[in-house]
């Protein structure tokens, strides 16, 4: 079996593991620090929308052009009057976006950019949107997201409970708050491409957040009956038993995406590819980080409030402070590196699983104070 391989299944069974739990506080003020930054950015720079969204000409020139991107946007600004983005395609062919304008204004920008390129104004295909027509594209984006985001909050209720479910509508919130702001840091321009791909990121996101979801709903049954864990050290085993698959599907989806964003768009120059690929990346990336570290640690804080939780957690601490037996393999065991670290709330180790395997036990013989 490979490292990786090896070390899932000591994750899995709880041999080893990482206190996700119990530093959620950082995690919390890492993405609030991130969130504020989005925000920042989006009130300071704003997105910038796309023609599709708030109307205006697309001109595609003939092929070969010999003209450099920069001067074919100072052509079509000194002849709009309006900022362009210019994308050089494939075949040598220019394609100049300009918001803001008309039906009866393109024509006269088509003619002064056919003179201002030197070529024939016939050879230039020019593409109108209206401003009505992008604005119902928009209302119809912020329907989808809406009924999605319904669906999703109405699902996880009746699958789990009303915790994961504002837990993951949290998370959800979280990503799109950061690929929205990436977005205006960037200056990346809007378009409905970007719109599936946020829609598309919130899915996987969504996805990995079950993931993880199952595994502690399935741990966490009966769990008042039993005196060994609380129910954040359950929560946070259910994060290291399916980490390291939310890793490799993290990993897997995120490499064609890096390759349509940094070599596509940025090394090729397929400008267009950028609007659907920068929104996948980093919802991805944003997806994954919030499934483990904000999702599953705010259930956990959630249900710690509930009075039951409270009480398990009291009776857990109890036995815990009258000594129970060191030998027993499904005791508790502290994560490796958190020794040094003071107990929070009188809370114990977070990570739960075996102390030692059965063939150990065989090996080394009974330990002491084993009862029979």
């Amino acid at each position: 079996m490979s490292k990786l391989g090896t070390l899932g299944a000591r994750l899995h069974h709880g041999e080893i593991g990482y206190d996700f739990v119990k530093k959620r506080k950082i995690w919390y003020g890492v993405s609030i620090l991130i969130t504020i930054l989005a925000i920042v950015g989006l009130a300071v720079r704003g997105l910038h929308m796309g023609i599709e969204f708030q109307g205006g000409a697309v001109f595609t020139t003939p092929k070969n052009m010999s003209v450099s991107v920069a001067t074919a946007e100072g052509y079509a600004e000194d002849a709009s009057g309006h900022d362009a983005i210019v994308q050089k395609l494939g075949d040598g062919s220019l394609r100049i976006q300009v918001a803001g304008i008309d039906t009866s204004t393109s024509d006269k920008i088509k003619d002064t950019l056919a003179d201002d390129l030197k070529v024939n104004a016939e050879q230039i295909n020019a593409e109108l949107v209206g401003p009505s027509w992008g604005e119902q594209i928009a209302n119809k984006a912020w329907q989808g997201l809406a009924i999605f985001m319904i669906l999703v909050v109405i699902y996880l209720a009746i699958a789990f409970e009303w915790r994961m479910a504002v837990a993951a509508f949290v998370a959800l919130i979280h990503d799109i708050t950061i690929t929205v702001g990436i977005y205006a840091l960037v200056g990346f321009e809007v378009t409905p491409g970007t719109v599936i791909g946020l829609l598309t990121i919130l899915g996987y996101s969504l996805y990995d957040t079950v993931v993880v979801f199952d595994s502690l709903k399935e741990q966490t049954k009966d769990i008042t009956k039993q005196t060994r864990w609380t129910y954040s050290e359950i929560a946070n085993r259910s994060i290291n038993s399916t980490l390291v698959r939310s890793v490799n599907t993290t990993v897997v989806a995120l490499l064609p995406v890096a390759g349509l964003l940094f070599i596509g768009g940025g090394v090729l120059g397929a400008g267009m590819l950028n609007d659907i690929s920068l929104s996948l990346f980093v919802g991805l990336a944003a997806g994954a980080y919030s499934s483990i570290f904000i999702a599953t640690p705010l259930v956990a804080d959630l249900k710690e409030l509930e009075p039951g939780m409270k009480s398990l957690r009291k009776r857990v601490m109890a036995k815990r402070a009258q000594g129970a037996d060191p030998g027993d393999p499904q005791m508790a065991t502290v994560v490796a590196g958190d020794h040094g670290d003071e107990p929070e709330d009188d809370a114990a180790p977070a990570v739960v699983g075996p102390r030692q395997s059965a063939a150990r036990n065989r090996g080394r013989g009974r330990p002491s104070g084993k009862r029979r």
